[in-house]
């Protein structure tokens, strides 16, 4: 009898995630309640006209969850799929995520159902900068901070920076993070997440008596978090056995050379055509013999079907939400360690964080300096959550969540509530 895969949304799992957390937190049902409420959400149904004279409608979304601890801050995704429930969840991992590495945002998400890669550029300039007129009434330095996300690129942010600073009469480069560097981007924002999945990658490595040198990984998506991701862990000296994008992968006992693996990548257009390596599909490279797995494309891949299959002692999660419930509960059975994405992938937002300060104070650091305070503030929280997942004798996952529930729920409670 064949399996079925159970289907959830993405409120269900970020829902679940929370109510597992605050099993563990003496919390009143009403606080609880408090917390999982999003504060405010906008649906837009927007014109643009397409180069060929029609006119077509689009839908986009704008979803605030928090804003206890500061303006909210998250991306903007442009996908086919995107739906409201998604955009409510994503916001949600977006507060824990913020709150777990201390920076004073709450969590923010935002998204327009379209497929990019259909529209010319001059259509994606027309949709992006409508899209930021229709969210403007929610977007500010002060009060919530677009970055880019899936589909979108510093090319999109700078479109939506232009948008709002000429609503204002001046150029107001905080509005937005993960600009280009000309027009008050950070040194290091690209490269921030991966960045920050290695970080925590060879401190659990540690943690785990794995050496290294002796360490095979797997890196699921070739985008900017798990080709940087890669690149980052193979100068560290670790063997990244198998590699894929959206087309499929490739695979290789001996290793990859990932600077090589990046050239072919570029020349052409998919890491599917590289000769050194053995194909393989998305599947089969999550199942492949590995010591680390760095899931670093979209949501729920690892789910009741695949993780039985899944040999690797680390995830860590370079992508959001790419565990599902089921697939998780597998793997923790089997004793696998989980770098939870509200963790593991905070190098994004952290240096976001970082270029926002940046411009308000229009006083630029070096990349060298961005790196060094990246490299503590994951370091820091990485050793938060990994303590706390000893003292209370929970899953990282959960140790994580506790303490990013917590610092809220002590914000709330030092706030207080209006009126």
């Amino acid at each position: 009898m064949t399996a079925t895969k159970r289907r959830y949304s993405a409120s269900d799992v970020a829902r679940a995630q929370f109510n597992k957390a605050v099993r563990y937190l003496n919390l009143d049902s009403d606080m609880v309640e408090y917390l999982v409420t999003p504060k405010r959400e906008l649906i837009v149904h927007f014109p643009v006209v397409m180069d060929d004279g029609r006119i077509r409608m689009f839908t986009g979304y704008r979803v605030h969850h928090s804003t206890v601890k500061g303006p909210t801050k998250g991306g903007i995704r442009y996908h086919p799929d995107v739906t409201l429930d998604e955009v409510r969840a994503l916001a949600m991992w977006m507060t824990w995520k913020c709150a777990l590495v201390n920076i004073p945002y709450g969590g923010a998400k935002g998204g327009v159902q379209v497929d990019p890669k259909q529209l010319t550029r001059n259509e994606l300039r027309h949709l992006t900068r409508r899209y930021a007129t229709e969210i403007s009434i929610l977007i500010s330095p002060e009060g919530d901070v677009p970055a880019p996300d899936v589909g979108t690129n510093p090319e999109v942010m700078a479109w939506i920076m232009d948008t709002y600073s000429m609503h204002r009469g001046y150029s107001t480069p905080a509005v937005v993070t993960g600009k280009p560097i000309s027009i008050g981007g950070s040194q290091g924002r690209i490269e921030a997440t991966g960045t920050g999945v290695m970080f925590t990658a060879l401190e659990a490595m540690r943690h785990l008596r794995l050496d290294p040198n002796n360490t095979r990984v797997a890196v699921q998506g070739f985008g900017n978090v798990g080709s940087v991701a890669a690149l980052r862990l193979w100068e560290q000296g670790c063997k990244i056995v198998a590699i894929s994008d959206v087309n499929g992968g490739i695979y290789a006992a001996r290793g990859l050379n990932v600077r090589d693996v990046l050239r072919h990548q570029k020349e052409a257009g998919t890491v599917t055509s590289y000769n050194e390596a053995d194909a393989i599909d998305n599947t089969e490279l999550l199942t492949c013999d590995c010591d680390v797995l760095v899931p670093a494309a979209l949501e729920g891949v690892i789910d009741e079907l695949v993780a039985p299959g899944v040999k690797a002692r680390l995830i860590a999660e370079g992508a959001n939400g790419p565990c599902t419930i089921e697939g998780e509960d597998i793997l923790l059975d089997k004793g696998a360690t989980f770098i939870p994405d509200i963790l593991c992938n905070a190098g994004g937002v952290t240096v976001s964080y970082f270029e926002w300060v940046q411009d308000l104070q229009g006083f630029f650091w070096t990349e060298n300096e961005i790196v060094d305070r990246l490299r503590r503030i994951m370091l820091e929280n990485f050793h938060a959550v990994w303590e706390t997942a000893l003292e209370k004798r929970i899953d990282m996952r959960t140790a994580a969540y506790t303490l990013a529930i917590g610092r809220v729920v002590e914000a709330i409670n030092v706030r207080g509530i209006y009126p």
